[in-house]
Parts: C-alpha cells; structure tokens; sequence
C-alpha cells in the first residue's frame, strides 16, 4: 500500500519541524508524488544535500513503498 500525503507529510514535520509542506498526486494514483518542503533548515545547504534530507525523513519506504517522489526545496525567507 502506498504511503499517502499524510503520511509523508508527518514524517517531513517530524524531521523539519519548521517546514512548509506541501503534496501534489503527480499521476492520480496515490504513487507518484510530488512535495515541495520550505524550511530554515537548509539554509547553507547544497540543493543535493537539502534533498537528501527529505529523503532521509521517508526513511527505508522511499523507493520501495513510496515508488515516487519527486522534491522541491527551497530556504524559508528569515523573518
């Protein structure tokens, strides 16, 4: 079974506490994600590394249960 946007989402926050998520179905299918995460977190970080650190949210279910997850990045603006 697929993970669902919900699902991701908390794992995301559970990692980024301070992150802005959000999901869209890419194919309609519950399979095929895409997540744009916006956090402080990445501020200095390679665009390689800050989504190294999505994918390390997912845990071992990326690539296996999550099929796809395409990530969108971006450092939150400092208030």
């Amino acid at each position: 079974m697929p993970l669902s946007a919900e699902e991701i989402t908390a794992r995301i926050q559970k990692s980024l506490p301070d992150a802005q998520i959000s999901m869209v179905d890419l194919a309609g299918d519950g399979d095929h994600w895409q997540v744009t995460v916006i956090s402080a977190s990445f501020q200095g970080m390679t665009r390689v590394a800050q989504h190294k650190m999505v994918y390390n949210a997912i845990g071992q279910d990326m690539g296996t249960v999550l099929h796809a997850l395409a990530v969108i990045t971006k450092v939150a603006p400092e208030k």
